[in-house]
C-alpha cells in the first residue's frame, strides 16, 4: 500500500482531482468529509467546538452551522487554530484506522489522503507522496466569486487564511497543473496514478506485530 497525500488550497480544483482517483480505483480519506461528520450532534467534536465558539453558530435544529463557523475562524488566525486543534487528533486517527484496514485487506492499493492542510499540519511528513494541485491566486480569486458566491473580500480572507500554493510546490512530489481543460486533467490524474500503483505494487506488505 501507498499513502498519498493530496493537497492544494481553496479552488484549485482540489476535489475534481480527488474523484478522478477515486473512479481510477484509489481509496480516497477525505479530511473536510471527516471534519464535517465529526462537528454534527451526537458526534465527538459537537461539544468540543461549541464549548470553544459558543451557541451562536448552532441553526434552529441545534446543529453546527457551518458558514457562521466558518466566518468567525476565516477572519481569525487564532480561532481557526483553535478549531483546527480540536478536530485534527480526531481526522488523524480516523486515517490512522483506515491505513491499517486497508494494509491488512488490500495491501497493494493507493490511498490517497485528502486534506487542505496537509503541508500546514505537517501531515506531509506521513505520506509516501504529496500531490499539490495548482493554480494561480487570480484563479483562485475568481473561482470563489463566480461558484462559491462569495464577495471579493470574502475570497480574499478564504484565500490568506492558507499556505500560498506557490510555497506548498516545494513540499510537492508531483505539481498537476489545474489551469487546463477537464480532459487534460483527467489524463494527467491517470498517468500519475498508474504510477502510483505500481510503485504500491513494489511495496512490501508491512507485517502485523
Amino acid at each position: 500500500m501507498i499513502l498519498v497525500g493530496l493537497t492544494g488550497g481553496i479552488a484549485s480544483g482540489k476535489s475534481i482531482v480527488s474523484g478522478f482517483l477515486q473512479k481510477e480505483g484509489a481509496v480516497i480519506v477525505d479530511a473536510d468529509e471527516i471534519c464535517h461528520t465529526l462537528i454534527l450532534k451526537g458526534h465527538k467534536a459537537y461539544s468540543k467546538v461549541i464549548s470553544a465558539f459558543g451557541t451562536q453558530i448552532l441553526n434552529s435544529e441545534g446543529e453546527i452551522n457551518r458558514k457562521k463557523l466558518g466566518n468567525i475562524v476565516f477572519k481569525d488566525a487564532q480561532a481557526r487554530e483553535h478549531l483546527n486543534q480540536i478536530l485534527h487528533p480526531l481526522v488523524f486517527a480516523q486515517l490512522d484506522t483506515e491505513k491499517q484496514r486497508i494494509a491488512r485487506e488490500a495491501p497493494h492499493r493507493v490511498l490517497i489522503f485528502d486534506a487542505p492542510l496537509l503541508i500546514e499540519t505537517q501531515a506531509y511528513k506521513k505520506m509516501d507522496r504529496v500531490l499539490l494541485v495548482y493554480v494561480d491566486r487570480k484563479t483562485q480569486h475568481r473561482r470563489l466569486i463566480r461558484h462559491r458566491g462569495l464577495t471579493p473580500a470574502e475570497a480574499t480572507l478564504r484565500i490568506a487564511a492558507q499556505m500560498p500554493l506557490d510555497e506548498k510546490r516545494r513540499f510537492a512530489d508531483e505539481i498537476i497543473d489545474n489551469n487546463k481543460s477537464l480532459d487534460a486533467l483527467k489524463d494527467e490524474v491517470h498517468a500519475i496514478y498508474q504510477r502510483l500503483l505500481k510503485k504500491a505494487a513494489d511495496i512490501e506488505p508491512e507485517t502485523p506485530a
